[in-house]
């Protein structure tokens, strides 16, 4: 009788460990029915149009009206001189992003030792960054036109053979434009910068000045490097922005002239995507900038993945 009635008793322990497991098993799929409505906003927004636009890249109009499949589209691109002249361009803007770092980094080493009136001028270098794109560039057409405000300035102070078309020069017009990205672009950094230096510890700066250290050796040896994350990721920001993101600076200013002296890969995209009707030219670029702007972020992540490490070290 004990005999055969152990394996009973067995039995049942299965069976009512296979239900606790079958509870457990639908327990854990809540989570993701909650986070299912989400997702599937997310990949109507982001994934679907990716898949899109990498398909429509694909396509090649052919003679029978009925588009054929193919990476002709990718080598015209390879061959275009407007577009070589576009990818040039955007390189010369990089070369904001050094200029930017380091005006940040001075304005920010001021603003930290909370000189009279720190905080208004904190506010005003930060203005301008909340400021619309169209509004920025709006104002400083004025500023940079023949009879604008800058050459104004310059015949008033005797200076008018320096007085230049900022903006109808081929020769000036991206540096003018370059100019204009750094003073939208400027207060963000200076505000990221800032607010790290007023979370290190007040003894470190302390002890630095017990020991000696005046204000270029403390801010060199103490503050600069507590400051190497956050540089490091307002620098990929910043050439992010300069690859994918000044064809507002370039629409609202120039519109891409005089000639093609400012077309920028953003603006090559839009012309041809709505002025030439070339969808699948324009999904091609836009699919190459994606990859490049992807690799951006992924060195960002691993920046910071290798800060915070060192960090921890």
């Amino acid at each position: 009788m004990t005999q055969t009635g152990a394996p009973s008793g067995d039995a049942s322990a299965l069976r009512s460990t296979g239900r606790a497991k079958k509870g457990k098993r639908q327990v854990s799929l809540r989570p993701y029915l909650y986070l299912a409505p989400a997702a599937a906003f997310l990949a109507l927004v982001f994934v679907y149009p990716f898949v899109e636009i990498v398909w429509t890249s694909l396509q090649v109009p052919s003679a029978t009206g009925t588009p054929t499949f193919g990476t002709e589209n990718y080598r015209y691109l390879l061959g275009d001189q407007v577009l070589r002249q576009a990818v040039v361009h955007n390189l010369i803007l990089l070369l904001a992003v050094p200029i930017m770092t380091v005006l940040a980094l001075l304005f920010s080493l001021i603003l930290f030792d909370q000189i009279r009136g720190w905080k208004v001028y904190r506010t005003l270098i930060f203005t301008p960054y909340i400021l619309a794109v169209p509004v920025v560039g709006t104002t400083f057409i004025y500023l940079y036109s023949t009879g604008g405000i800058v050459n104004e300035i310059l015949r008033s102070v005797g200076v008018g053979f320096l007085a230049q078309d900022w903006l109808g020069n081929p020769k000036l017009v991206l540096p003018s434009i370059m100019s204009v990205i750094i003073y939208r672009e400027l207060g963000f950094g200076v505000v990221l910068f800032l607010a790290r230096m007023m979370s290190i510890p007040g003894e470190l700066l302390e002890a630095a000045k017990l020991d000696g250290a005046n204000w270029y050796r403390m801010h060199r040896h103490v503050t600069i490097p507590q400051l190497r994350p956050v540089i490091e990721f307002f620098v990929v920001v910043e050439i992010m922005t300069m690859l994918s993101w000044v064809f507002a600076y370039v629409y609202t200013m120039t519109g891409g002239g005089p000639g093609f002296a400012s077309v920028i890969m953003e603006f090559y995209i839009w012309q041809n995507a709505f002025e030439f009707q070339s969808p699948a030219i324009a999904s091609a670029l836009a699919v190459l900038l994606l990859a490049v702007v992807s690799g951006l972020i992924f060195l960002q992540h691993r920046l910071r993945r290798r800060s915070e490490n060192v960090d921890d070290v």
